[in-house]
């Protein structure tokens, strides 16, 4: 009873001038540099949302990297209506351009270079309105763009030293305290595992920094398992109102909202699983005797 108590915290990133002797997070340094790997442009908020604010609101210099530009699941139609938007507003006029970009795509054929970078464009405006959402320094958000995922088509590279390298070079840059990164291994994809790898090889690279000696690595899961109780080493309950500022994040991935492009099996929006799932973790908690809380995102401890 008392371990899994232990497991709960409001401080993802530590209680300053606490004794923390039975808490998840060290109360030193405080503030803490924090690290979020996210496979794809919402992951973050999906996943973590609610302790991603509250790392913010707490103080702390939180860094989010995007490990891919997430192009492919964004559907055409989605491209024509922003584009149509930017014609009505009288900024520019390319929609008959890519539209006819769009009726010559090829089945089976990578799609045009041109094409996906728009897509990856609409993502990333996307996955900024998140953060500016709950008020993240827009500085502190990383595009790394992988190469493995740059592929145009459906099937992507394998993990190469080059993707590596550009995880190597943000942690040397950040020298985090705290990292944070999507520990499941299965989407429809494989982004996920592949990214997962991605980090694992960064950290392999630099085991011998100074500053990896301090560092933890927290896993939290995407938006299709949960870790089992028996895992967590820390959950963060969520109030009322952290959710629906987590939902409103999660919103603002408007290309990924209602026709969701790759669902899995679940047919549900990303803001439905998110929320049923971690009021669902809070229920387990309940029924096992610790308080009674909105909602609980949960993480499994590395290192």
């Amino acid at each position: 009873f008392n371990d899994l108590q232990h497991t709960i915290t409001g401080w993802p990133g530590g209680k300053p001038n606490a004794d923390d002797s039975t808490r998840p997070v060290p109360s030193k340094p405080f503030p803490k540099k924090v690290l979020i790997f996210s496979p794809h442009p919402d992951d973050d908020v999906i996943s973590m949302g609610g302790t991603f604010i509250r790392l913010v609101d707490h103080g702390h210099d939180v860094h989010v990297a995007y490990e891919t530009s997430g192009d492919f699941a964004v559907n055409d139609d989605v491209v024509l209506q922003q584009l149509d938007t930017v014609r009505e507003l009288g900024f520019a006029d390319r929609f008959d351009e890519v539209k006819r970009l769009i009726a010559g795509k090829v089945k089976g054929q990578p799609e045009p270079r041109e094409l996906l970078d728009i897509k990856a464009a609409i993502r990333r405006a996307e996955a900024k309105a998140a953060d500016r959402s709950f008020g993240l320094d827009p500085s502190h958000v990383h595009f790394l763009n992988l190469p493995f995922y740059e592929t145009g088509g459906l099937k992507k590279a394998p993990l190469s030293q080059r993707d590596i390298d550009i995880i190597v070079k943000l942690l040397r840059e950040i020298e985090p305290d705290q990292i944070y990164a999507a520990g499941d291994l299965a989407d429809p994809h494989g982004t996920h595992r592949t990214c997962m790898e991605a980090v694992l090889g960064a950290l392999e690279v630099a085991k011998d920094d100074a500053w990896l000696k301090n560092c933890h690595l927290w896993l939290y899961r995407g938006a299709w398992l949960e870790w089992d109780l028996g895992m967590v080493d820390m959950a963060v309950p969520l109030s009322p109102d952290e959710l629906i500022k987590k939902r409103h994040a999660i919103y603002r991935h408007v290309s990924q909202k209602d026709i969701v492009p790759f669902p899995g099996s679940d047919s549900r929006e990303f803001w439905q699983r998110a929320e049923e799932r971690t009021q669902n973790t809070a229920r387990l908690y309940d029924k096992l005797g610790m308080a009674e809380y909105q909602a609980i995102e949960v993480f499994v401890k590395m290192f």
